[in-house]
This record gives structure tokens, C-alpha cells and sequence, in this order.
């Protein structure tokens, strides 16, 4: 299993609630909270719609951004990253990075090389699996959707030719989860192209073109690894964040055989084959020795050997692992409280390598080469964006391949955050239990003595805020003397199966009361501002900012709901059909009477009346996730209350902000926002 690149692209969490911007070089002293109020168009009455369209763009309500805003937001918006895609035959590694508006696949053939552009496409492209070092065919499968609908396709480029070939039927389906055999004379992935709601396994022979279902049980199936002969298939069908089942696919005959879970349901992570094709390695919160457990540990399973042996040692969840294709290392990396540490093992003796000091951060984008000697990573910290590393195993030594830019910005002025943790409401073994939360403080003392807040909570909700880098949060620290704090309140991964469940189904406001302890932590903070907070959140983190400014709008002074689920009844009604089991397993299910009776007693939508601050409401048309109608409801019943409602709409995006000139106008418009809404007197 390859991690995801840490923040590498607008998802459900911190980076989607901030995007990247680019950090501006005007001294502290020289602040702004934007034009005096004087200088300010009033607009239209709150209650009024000024409704624009641009291009790609609707908005309503939303003011001019002013040139001066956007000038001293342009190296921000000028940052970027570099994550690892896998490696070629010839040992050149793939990355992907952003040169122009999205983010495509380059080549970069040496440290600090040069990086040789591949994919030229008006939409990112994501997904890549590069084919085996043994492979018939050089090149590499990568996925790709039309304007953020997340109906991604599959497309094969050919190293030899640099042409790509569409794979999959070009249609409404969603495929994606791609697994090669050693040899790439088989491919397999998951589909939605049968009748659009379930994912089925699909295989493809690569020098045939044919394409067959090998496996349609229903459900949310994914491919996981080939035997090394290409026999066998590992598969699992995923239910939610707490229960899935692994089992193994005869390629042949389709015959499938699901593997015995101890304590009969379980979380798991990734699933590969032992270099012998015999065991397994998987990532599960299955029972260790009897005794329950809290995280996803890191197995070892040998068959006729007894039970399975514990590879993991730290008691936190293992996020991902990856095994050299010459069987003679595993890597993997735990998550400890939102740092991740990186762990290679010896094969098969499971004896620790000495690595080279890594710096404290994110670790993603496992990547082996070819010959197994030098594992590729892609590194993170809260103050520098993500970049690739390669570890030589034998030295061991660190060396950087890509340098990513920072605007031309003065790095060390980069603020770091501090762990906290805050009492709630309820108590755990007769002790308040505690929320941890990433609390980012500016340099330069807060003019009047306290600083304003924003409160930044990630989507999911099954996700996790992590210190990873983001412009935006230092543009606001060091620009706007603002004060940031990202809570990972229950719900959250990251923490243990228990944490993660404790918001499901009715127990939901529970995690909003954790936002409502955060004002009362932060209201007996001396150098924070009680009086100036705000709340920020994608996705889930959207319904958060709603449900939060609804219990308390009081102490929040303005919110910025971006992709939010207004009303779960609406949401789950209308969100895309092979979506709908999968939420209604974290949420609850609408069709219950009395699971529709909390929806409408907990829903924004219903309760619009009480939003009592300005509210900023942003929305990818084509979101499959969270459709726009739950946007345009919300700003539409909160408009009645006399309050500054903007709304802005992307024509050509989904759930989230992934083109540059879009994610740069919300950003401008975001810090606009702020200004007049959260930092003015």
C-alpha cells in the first residue's frame, strides 16, 4: 500500500478548510485589516442577491477583491509541492507536481535534476502506478476526471511512444485503485461501470486490451495486490472506517475466499503478499494476543505458522506500508500524534535498519527502487512543502531530488505550531477527556495585546488535521496577526478505534460541543482574543462551521463553510448513489424515522435562524460528494437573517479547489473575508 502524499491535494481536511497561498514580504508594521470602512463599498442589503457570473465563476454578494489584497497574497500563491509517483526501469523517479494550473506527472532522472513535464491536461492527474521493473511495457497508469466530478477515468502512458490511451469507457463509471502483475500482463482495478453504484473488481489483459468483472459481490470492493505469479488477487470490501473484509480472488475462475477476522469485524489497512506469494503482510485493529486494540498494527501472517505475528511496535496506527520488489526490505510508517515516523525492516528477519535522521514532519509516497537498494519519500513539515528525498539503504544517507519553491519567501519566518490539548465536556475514568488541538501562534506580539482566531476543522469526519505545510496558516499568522487553531475533535482517525466512533449516527453534536469547549479554552487563553473568533472547515468541516456558528453564535464573529453538508437528510439524498451506504454507515441512515428526526433536529439548514454572523458559503458545481444544492440552500436561509452572506461558486471544480487560478481567487477572497468580517473593529 503507497500513502497518499501528505496535503497533497484539497481533500476533506486542513488543506482543503485553508488553501495554499503564497506568503507576502510586507513587514509586520505595515498590517492592514483592509480599507478603512469609509473606503468600503456597502453592497447590496444582506438580505438582497447581487448575483455575478464569470466565466467559471458565480458569486453572490461577494465584494472586488482588491488588487493591493491580491499583490500582497502573490508569493504565497506561489508555493508548491513535489510528491512521489513510484520509479522507472531505468531509475529515473515520477513525481507530481504543479508547473502551471493542476498538477501533473514529471520525471526527474537525478538529485536536484531536472524536472521533465509528461502530462499536459487541463485537469490533475492522480493515481499513478508505474509499471513493474518486469513489466512487457514501459510507461505508467494514471487517473483523471473532468472538472473536479471525481468520475475519474484510466488512462495508460506509453513511455516509448509519450502517447496516452484511455483504458476505461470514457463514461459516468469511477475507476481507479490500480494493481499490476510483475510482469504487467494483467491489470486490475475497481469500477463502478456495471451499474454505477457498486465497485466491482475489473481485470484487464494489458496486451490484449480485453477488459472483464472478475468480482461483482456488491458493495465497495478494491484490489489490493497479484500473487508474485499472478495467480491470486488480495481484495477487500470496505463497509466504513471501522469494518472491512480482506479476502483472496482466484484470477482464473473468480473464485473468492475471504480470510477468518478475529473478533469477527475489524478495521484494515493495507494488504500485500510476502515475498514468498504465501504469507501476507496487512495493517488491522483486530485483537493482539486476546486483548483488544485501539489501532491498526502492522501483521505478519505466514500460513501453517500459527497465528499471526505483530510487526509494529508502537501502540499508534500504521498508515501504510510498501515491499521492495526483491523482497528484501519493508517500509512502513506509524502515525504518533499527528508526526509521522518511518520504520524499514530487514526481510524476513523483521530487523530494524538504521535510517538517516529525518526531519519531523509527514512521510508518504513509499517508493522502493527497481533494485530494492533506495527507498523514495516524499517529506513534509509544517514550515516547507512536500518534496521528495531518496534513502540510500546501505549508507545509510539522505539525499533531496526536488527542491519545491516557496515564493521567494524567507523560510525562517515559517511559524511552527505546538501540540495542546483542551478539556471538554464529558469525562473519561473520572477525568475530563481532552481534545488534542495544533495551536499556531504569530511571531510579532498581537497588536492591542490579544490575537484574533480562526478555528480550522477538517472534514471526514473519519481524517485527521496534521502540521503539515500551508501558506495560507503562515500568511495569517505573519500577515494578519492571526492566530490559527486546528482541533482533531472525536471522530477523528488517528487516535484509536474508540475516538473514532464516538461522534457516529445521533452522538454527532457531540464533536460540535468539542468546538464549543475550544471557545472556552481559547476565551481563558490571556494573549488570544475571545471576542474575535473564527470557524473555517471543508466537507464535514463545512457542517462543523454551521453547526458551531448555530450553537454559538454568540462567541463566533464569521465562518467560512466550504463544500459543507447543510442538512444530512439532503445530503444523503442527493449524494452520488455509489457514495450513499458508505455515509450513511458514519452518519446514519435517513430512510429510519428516528435517525431522521436527529437529522432535523441537528441540521443548519433547519436552523438557519440562529446563524447570527457573516458566513461565507464556497462550492464546486460538480461535486459528487456534497452537491451544491446543500450550498445554495444554506446561503439562501441564512441571507433572511440580515447578515453578510457571500456565496461563490466554480463551475468547473468539485469537492474542493484542485485548478490554481480558482483556489488563488477563494484564497484572496477568503482573506478579504477575514478582514472585514473577523479582524475589523
Amino acid at each position: 500500500m503507497r500513502l497518499s502524499p501528505p496535503l497533497a491535494t484539497l481533500a476533506l481536511g486542513l488543506s482543503l478548510a485553508l488553501p495554499a497561498l503564497a506568503q507576502t514580504a510586507t513587514p509586520p508594521a505595515q498590517r492592514s485589516a483592509g480599507p478603512p470602512p469609509a473606503q468600503r463599498s456597502a453592497g447590496p442589503p444582506p438580505s438582497a442577491v447581487e448575483r455575478k457570473e464569470q466565466g467559471n465563476r458565480v458569486t453572490e454578494n461577494l465584494p472586488e477583491i482588491p488588487a493591493e489584497l491580491v499583490e500582497r497574497l502573490n508569493r504565497y500563491q506561489n508555493t508548491r509541492g513535489a510528491s512521489v509517483s513510484g520509479w522507472t526501469k531505468e531509475g529515473c523517479l515520477l513525481v507530481s507536481t504543479r508547473f502551471a494550473e493542476t498538477s501533473q506527472v514529471h520525471r526527474v532522472c537525478q538529485p536536484l535534476g531536472m524536472r521533465e513535464q509528461l502530462t499536459f491536461h487541463p485537469e490533475p492527474v492522480a493515481g499513478v502506478t508505474v509499471a513493474p521493473p518486469g513489466a512487457w511495457r514501459d510507461g505508467f497508469v494514471y487517473g483523471k476526471d473532468r472538472g473536479g466530478d471525481e468520475f475519474s477515468q484510466l488512462y495508460w502512458f506509453d513511455a516509448q511512444t509519450r502517447e496516452s490511451t484511455l483504458l476505461t469507457d470514457g463514461k459516468r463509471s469511477q475507476n481507479g485503485g490500480t494493481v499490476l502483475t510483475r510482469d504487467g500482463g494483467l491489470m486490475a482495478y475497481s469500477s463502478t461501470a456495471r451499474n454505477g453504484t457498486d465497485r466491482d473488481i475489473w481485470l484487464r489483459d494489458t496486451r490484449s486490451g480485453q477488459s472483464r468483472v472478475l468480482l461483482q459481490e456488491g458493495g465497495t470492493w478494491s484490489a489490493l495486490d497479484f500473487s508474485p505469479d499472478g495467480k491470486r488477487l488480495l481484495v477487500s470490501r470496505y463497509v466504513s472506517a471501522n469494518e472491512s473484509y480482506p479476502g483472496e480472488v482466484d484470477v482464473a475462475s473468480g473464485r473468492l475466499r475471504m480470510f477468518p477476522i478475529d473478533g469477527g469485524k475489524a478495521a484494515f489497512g493495507g494488504f500485500r503478499y510476502a515475498p514468498d506469494g504465501e504469507g501476507v503482510y496487512y495493517v488491522s485493529d483486530e485483537p493482539v494476543d486476546g486483548a483488544p486494540s485501539e489501532f491498526q498494527i502492522l501483521r505478519h501472517h505466514q500460513p501453517g505458522q500459527g497465528a499471526p505475528v505483530r510487526v509494529s511496535t508502537a501502540p499508534w496506527d500504521v498508515d501504510g506500508f510498501e515491499v521492495s520488489d526483491d523482497g528484501r526490505h519493508l517500509a512502513y510508517v506509524t502515525n504518533e500524534d499527528g508526526i509521522y515516523r518511518l520504520t524499514v525492516l530487514a526481510l524476513p528477519s523483521h530487523r530494524p535498519l538504521d535510517l538517516p535522521a529525518l526531519p519531523v514532519g509527514l512521510v508518504g509516497g513509499l517508493a522502493f527502487s527497481p533494485d530494492g537498494k533506495r527507498l523514495a519519500v516524499t517529506l513534509n513539515t509544517t514550515t516547507s512543502p512536500s518534496d521528495v528525498y531518496v534513502i540510500d539503504l546501505d549508507a545509510p544517507a539522505l539525499e533531496r531530488w526536488t527542491r519545491s519553491e516557496v515564493g521567494g519567501l524567507e523560510t525562517s519566518r515559517f511559524i511552527a505550531p505546538t501540540l495542546v490539548r483542551y478539556p471538554t465536556f464529558d469525562q473519561v475514568d473520572g477525568a475530563p477527556r481532552t481534545i488534542p488541538a495544533f495551536y499556531y501562534k504569530p511571531a510579532t506580539p498581537a497588536a492591542g495585546g490579544r490575537f484574533p482566531v480562526v478555528v480550522s476543522i477538517h472534514g471526514g469526519p473519519e481524517s485527521q488535521a496534521l502540521p503539515g505545510f500551508n501558506a495560507s496558516i503562515q500568511y495569517m499568522l505573519n500577515e494578519l496577526g492571526v492566530a490559527v487553531l486546528v482541533p482533531n475533535v472525536r471522530g477523528s482517525s488517528g487516535y484509536g478505534k474508540t475516538w473514532l466512533t464516538l461522534d457516529n449516527a445521533e452522538k454527532r453534536e457531540d464533536s460540535v460541543k468539542d468546538i464549543g469547549a475550544l471557545l472556552d479554552w481559547i476565551a481563558q487563553q490571556p494573549e488570544l482574543d475571545a471576542s474575535r473568533v473564527g470557524v473555517m472547515g471543508g466537507s464535514y468541516g463545512g457542517y462543523m462551521v454551521l453547526a458551531s456558528m448555530m450553537h454559538y453564535s454568540d462567541r463566533i464573529r464569521a465562518g467560512i463553510d466550504v463544500v459543507g453538508i447543510s442538512d444530512f437528510t439532503t445530503f444523503l439524498t442527493n449524494t452520488e448513489e455509489y457514495r450513499r451506504d458508505l455515509r450513511r454507515a458514519e452518519y446514519g441512515d435517513e430512510r429510519d424515522s428516528a435517525m431522521r428526526a436527529v437529522f432535523d433536529r441537528i441540521s443548519p439548514l433547519k436552523n438557519a435562524h440562529r446563524i447570527d454572523a457573516p458566513l461565507f458559503v464556497a462550492q464546486g458545481r460538480n461535486d459528487p460528494r456534497v452537491p451544491y444544492t446543500e450550498a445554495e440552500q444554506i446561503a439562501a436561509a441564512v441571507r433572511a437573517n440580515g447578515k453578510p452572506v457571500w456565496f461563490l461558486m466554480f463551475n468547473d471544480e468539485g469537492h474542493g479547489f484542485r485548478k490554481k487560478s480558482n483556489s488563488d481567487y477563494f484564497g484572496a477572497a477568503s482573506m478579504l473575508f477575514w478582514e472585514r468580517h473577523l479582524l475589523a473593529e
